[in-house]
């Protein structure tokens, strides 16, 4: 069985809004490291569309976008990408599977059935996935920004603290802070 690693950029008060981080090669290549290591992602349908409405133009090379970007964007199209809607039933995108029915029962399936992992990407399913107990890991890029904002990180909440193991902090040249978690046991 695959571990499920949450994953997302954030700032330090906890703004998730994709348009506040850093963006530059080095955040690009701890993603694109992340995602080299997973055998699949997983979305909500909000964050599919944000990331099929940009990715795909920019993998077959339609858009101009620098190497580190023209990098991930490839290695995503190709990647096996998974989202979980109630709303929508059809993803044309290359390598997009529906998860539908039962929210555990579907996302413990992908699990199980890949190896080396899913890279979890969207902040309002981490919410529902992680209470459920399903989330093994936590990789987040923290960013030297307060955005005094949202949406934020666990804005729906959970019903208890959620205890965490600290597994790594590497800082980058961009200010931000690679940190590495697992649940607590």
């Amino acid at each position: 069985m695959g571990l499920l690693t949450f994953s997302l950029n954030i700032t330090l008060d906890g703004c998730v809004d994709h348009q506040e981080g850093v963006v530059d090669d080095e955040t690009h290549a701890f993603f694109t490291r992340l995602m080299d290591d997973s055998g699949a992602m997983l979305w909500g349908r909000v964050t599919y569309e944000m990331m099929e409405s940009a990715w795909p133009v920019i993998a077959r090379g339609d858009q101009e976008a620098p190497p580190a970007m023209r990098e991930w964007a490839a290695k995503l199209e190709a990647k096996p990408k998974y989202v979980v809607s109630t709303t929508r039933t059809e993803f044309p995108w290359t390598n997009s599977h529906h998860i539908a029915g039962d929210l555990r029962e579907g996302v413990q399936k992908l699990k199980d059935a890949t190896p080396a992992g899913v890279l979890l990407g969207s902040g309002t399913l981490a919410t529902e996935l992680d209470r459920l107990d399903l989330i093994d890991e936590y990789r987040m890029l923290v960013h030297p920004r307060i955005a005094g904002h949202g949406p934020t990180l666990y804005q729906g909440g959970l019903p208890a603290t959620r205890r965490l193991e600290l597994l790594s902090a590497a800082p980058l040249r961009c200010g931000a802070v690679a940190v590495h978690y697992r649940r607590a046991r």
